[in-house]
């Protein structure tokens, strides 16, 4: 499975940016599929998943509310609504896919990742 990850730019604060996550290769079978950011010397961080149906989606506490994922499998793409954003919502979203669908909140319950798109919050 490929990854493409896109849709990331400059926003300033309060503003809103869609990324899409657009994936090709293997069939689109994956159970899982998520989103994660990484700032500049931070770790990893879990900001939502969406089952295979997408009748179960997971956000990150720090996301709740703001952000929202959604699938077009007929498109082969997942989706990031980000609203209402804040500077510490600057970093680099990566998204992933999982077969095994075992667990959506940690970086090693993904074996497919993207390349990454920057987001940028101005205040």
């Amino acid at each position: 499975v490929q990854l493409q990850a896109s849709g990331g730019g400059l926003v300033q604060a309060g503003g809103s940016l869609r990324l899409s996550c657009a994936a090709s290769g293997r069939t689109f079978s994956s159970n899982l599929m998520g989103w994660f950011r990484q700032a500049p010397g931070k770790e990893r961080e879990f900001v939502a998943a969406i089952s295979r149906s997408g009748g179960s989606t997971w956000y990150g506490d720090s996301v709740k509310g703001r952000f929202s994922i959604s699938k077009d499998n007929t498109k082969n793409t997942v989706y990031l609504q980000m609203n209402s954003l804040k500077p510490e919502d600057t970093a680099g979203y990566y998204c992933a896919a999982s077969g095994r669908g075992l667990d959506p909140f940690i970086p090693n319950g993904y074996e497919f990742w993207g390349q990454g798109t920057l987001v940028t919050v101005s205040s």
